[in-house]
C-alpha cells in the first residue's frame, strides 16, 4: 500500500512536462535579456566595467536580474561598486511586466515595463512631485545590447544618466 502513494506522485511528476507547466511563462518583451551579461558604461558616475544575470526563479514565475558596476576612482573620488538586484514579475493583466528594484544605495523603485520597437523599457511608478527613472534595454545583435539609464526630476524630461553595451557571456 505505501507504494501506491509514491506511484501516483511520480506519475503526476512524469505528466507535467507533457501538460506544459514547466515551460514557464513568456517574458514578452524581456525575453531576450535571460542570461549571463557583462559590458562597460558611462555617464554621469563615470566610466564603468560591470555585468548583470537575468534568471527565471521561484520556478519560472519571476525574473532576477542582479548587476554589479565597478567605478575606477577618478577626478578625485575613489574608486566604488554598485550592486543591483531587480525582480521582474506578471502583472494583473495579460502580458504586463511589472518589475522592483533594489541596489546598495538604499533605492527601492517600482517599474511598469512595456514593449518598445527597440526593446524593453522600465519607467518608474510614481508620484508627479517625486524623481522618476527609465531603464531601456535595446537589442544590438544575437548576443549584444545596449542599455540607457535616464532620470527626470519632479516637472523634468528624462535626461541620460548612464549608458552602456554588453554582450552575452561570462
Amino acid at each position: 500500500m505505501r507504494s501506491v502513494p509514491l506511484i501516483c506522485c511520480v506519475w503526476l511528476l512524469a505528466a507535467i512536462p507533457a501538460t506544459g507547466l514547466a515551460a514557464g511563462p513568456d517574458w514578452g518583451p524581456a525575453q531576450f535579456l535571460i542570461g549571463q551579461w557583462t559590458g562597460e558604461g558611462s555617464g554621469q558616475p563615470g566610466a564603468s566595467t560591470g555585468a548583470f544575470s537575468v534568471t527565471p526563479d521561484l520556478q519560472g514565475t519571476v525574473l532576477v536580474r542582479r548587476s554589479f558596476a565597478d567605478y575606477p576612482a577618478a577626478g578625485g573620488k575613489p574608486a566604488s561598486r554598485h550592486d543591483d538586484l531587480m525582480v521582474v514579475y506578471h502583472g494583473e493583466t495579460a502580458g504586463e511586466l511589472r518589475a522592483i528594484y533594489f541596489d546598495s544605495e538604499g533605492h527601492a523603485i517600482r517599474y511598469s515595463a512595456t514593449a518598445s520597437a527597440a526593446g524593453v523599457v522600465f519607467v518608474s511608478e510614481g508620484k508627479p512631485d517625486e524623481m522618476r527613472y527609465r531603464l531601456t534595454y535595446t537589442p544590438t545583435g544575437k548576443d549584444t545590447l545596449k542599455l540607457l539609464f535616464e532620470i527626470a526630476a519632479p516637472g523634468k524630461d528624462f535626461s541620460r544618466y548612464l549608458d552602456a553595451g554588453a554582450h552575452r557571456g561570462r
